[in-house]
């Protein structure tokens, strides 16, 4: 790791049942502890210090060198009796630290039989419950860590330096660029869409090309809820909602012919958007004026060539003379402005609900619930951490940079107080098998849905996290009665049950584990989200909505009420200005960008497990992943749209940006 030497004393001392030795330097002929180097160092004993127990390392400095922390790895020890014990680390060390490491197999607290261990897990959990404390953001909304600034954070969950100038980088070289073609701040008005497709010099994917150039085309609009950055809304339909008065001569010429609304429905093949949990949430002030927000219903249908195509669209609940129900025959630019205002509503539903809260913000309680609940040595931590890796960071980052008073989210048409309700009554409603990715499509009715990729990779890939969670699960808890024993276990479901569910018992969350097999589903649902679900909604934000007309956070002026009023003018006002698209587009740079440290689902650079078992269970996920990735590859060369965001390879192994 970049940085990751130092010139500074190190000590180790081991400790065994028996006796500890003595405080050895470790210093070999030539310089030491450089990034990337492995030194073998002796420690020598007058007396057998029996098993061993724990290793203690100290770092002291060098002369008057100024600080320079150092990245310890792993410690591997082998005992005059042959014993090769693993001690695992994987974090910074700062000067005059001491770090004492567990090693050897997975431990749980009722497997403890040391005095010495039982203390130390004590301890360690002791002080991790103070450094890792929850903290309210607000009501109703999942309870968050205690830090106000990511330099508050520990050392192990961090970004690397290396990692946090990757990311300062890529946003200065953005902002320099923007700033260069005065786009930066500017308040013009955009004079024709086509400038749009300017704002960037480079700044381009073969995706995001093809959303220009095919933004206006009502079956890319369909494709999109089944493949875009948020395919988790739309639900089969087979009764029109009675606040939807669509009727048969309205939709009847977009309908295969001699097939009908009824017919269409019994078939399985018309589908609804209904953003209802959205309405009567006052939106944000704009130049003193306040917004508009539509809580709008789209009316989808999977024709004879298996496209999915909106129908018709109503943009508020209610309906009435100044709502109407707008369709594809009517005026261009009426069509178009009413598919805008639907795809800002779910502009803001993705960005708060279904990415920030659904996965930051969830991954953040499963994490500082396991921080505090499992000390370094439990067999789930080892499980669990690589995919809460930098999550504390970003999302600490994130509150501020997104949702603080200048934030991008915050200059939304809801703004943060309404973002805030939205996440709040959607967290209201919310089931644990709705986070389920098997129940959550059976019960949208999206079985058999043609050319719905997101499905078709997210169902395999839950699968395999499945199996191999199982496999890891079943060794360390091979009864029930162990998992009933587990009281670390427990404590980090209930905090997730309290912080993260908010005790909503109704909602089916678990608030305790009684089977193994609660375990395994409970915790593929945790690294599905933290990896699988967060590549579905983040890694195509550029792709979609980088294109201000395909899907925008803010549209500054209201929707048609009255047909045959409306003309490309009218959608270039409508559209935000051009300082607040340029700052719209560069943030979905940013997230979709691939930084340094990059690791990938399933990759475990990080050695946490000693015992052989679940060192296999990780080459035979592995292997699954490899052959999965293989197939979505050989798919998507016969594409014309190919979907990459859930190949294994573009899977981010955390939620980490």
């Amino acid at each position: 790791m970049q940085y990751a030497g130092t010139s500074d004393y190190m000590y180790v001392t081991l400790f065994g049942t028996e006796e500890q030795s003595e405080r050895t330097l470790m210093d070999n002929y030539g310089v030491d502890f450089q990034s990337g180097a492995t030194g073998s160092y002796t420690v020598k004993t007058s007396l057998s210090l029996g098993k061993l127990l724990l290793v203690k390392v100290e770092k002291d400095k060098y002369l008057c060198l100024p600080e320079d922390e150092w990245y310890f790895s792993k410690m591997v020890v082998t005992t005059p009796e042959e014993d090769v014990i693993l001690y695992p680390c994987y974090r910074w060390i700062g000067r005059g630290e001491i770090v004492e490491l567990r090693g050897g197999r997975a431990m749980k607290a009722f497997e403890e039989d040391h005095p010495l261990l039982i203390d130390h897990r004590k301890n360690e959990l002791m002080l991790k419950k103070s450094l890792f404390e929850w903290k309210i953001m607000a009501e109703g909304i999942p309870h968050v860590n205690n830090f106000n600034d990511v330099s508050e954070l520990p050392a192990e969950i961090r970004f690397s330096d290396s990692r946090l100038a990757d990311i300062n980088y890529s946003r200065a070289m953005t902002g320099i660029e923007l700033k260069v073609k005065g786009l930066l701040g500017s308040t013009a008005e955009w004079e024709s869409i086509e400038d749009i497709k300017k704002i960037f010099w480079y700044k381009k994917t073969t995706m995001s090309e093809y959303v220009a150039d095919h933004w206006m085309e009502d079956d890319f609009y369909g494709y999109q809820f089944l493949n875009g950055v948020n395919p988790g809304v739309i639900k089969r339909c087979s009764e029109l909602p009675t606040n939807f008065p669509v009727t048969e001569e309205m939709v009847k010429p977009f309908l295969e012919e001699g097939s009908s609304l009824q017919k269409e429905m019994e078939k399985g093949n018309m589908f609804l958007y209904d953003q209802k949990k959205m309405d009567g949430i006052p939106p944000a002030a704009y130049n003193g004026e306040p917004l508009h927000v539509t809580a709008g219903l789209c009316l989808f249908n999977v024709n004879p060539e298996n496209k999915l195509m909106p129908i018709a669209i109503q943009l508020n609940q209610q309906p009435s003379e100044k709502n109407p129900i707008f369709l594809p025959s009517d005026p261009e630019t009426d069509w178009l402005l009413a598919k805008m205002f639907i795809k800002n509503a779910d502009c803001m539903d993705h960005q708060s609900v279904h990415h920030l809260m659904r996965t930051h913000f969830l991954a953040e309680v499963f994490a500082v619930a396991a921080l505090r609940s499992f000390p370094v040595i439990h067999p789930m931590y080892k499980l669990l951490f690589p995919h809460f890796r930098h999550t504390l960071h970003i999302n600490t980052r994130a509150r501020s940079a997104l949702l603080g008073p200048d934030g991008v989210l915050s200059k939304s048409s809801l703004g943060f107080v309404g973002l805030m309700e939205l996440m709040r009554r959607d967290l209201s409603e919310m089931t644990y098998s709705s986070l389920c990715l098997p129940e959550n499509i059976a019960a949208r009715g999206l079985e058999s849905i043609p050319d719905f990729y997101y499905r078709d990779d997210g169902l395999k890939l839950w699968n395999i996290i499945k199996s191999f969670v199982k496999a890891v699960v079943e060794h360390y808890y091979p009864s029930d009665s162990e998992v009933h024993k587990d009281t670390e276990l427990q404590d980090w479901i209930s905090e997730v049950f309290t912080h993260g569910f908010l005790r909503n018992k109704a909602a089916g969350f678990p608030a305790a584990f009684h089977t193994v097999q609660e375990v395994v589903k409970f915790t593929t649902m945790v690294i599905f989200r933290t990896t699988v679900q967060h590549a579905a909604v983040n890694s195509g934000q550029y792709d979609y909505s980088s294109w201000a007309p395909n899907a925008t956070l803010l549209l500054r002026k209201p929707p048609p009420t009255t047909k045959g009023q409306s003309s490309m003018k009218t959608v270039l006002e409508t559209l935000p200005n051009v300082g607040e698209t340029v700052q719209f587009a560069a943030l979905t740079w940013l997230l979709s960008d691939r930084y340094t440290d990059y690791i990938p689902l399933g990759t475990y650079p990080e050695e946490r497990f000693d015992e052989p078992e679940p060192k296999q269970m990780i080459k035979e996920f592995q292997a699954e992943l490899s052959y999965l990735s293989e197939a979505i590859t050989s798919r998507n060369s016969h594409l014309e749209r190919p979907y990459t965001y859930l190949d294994p390879a573009e899977i981010e192994n955390s939620v980490s940006i």
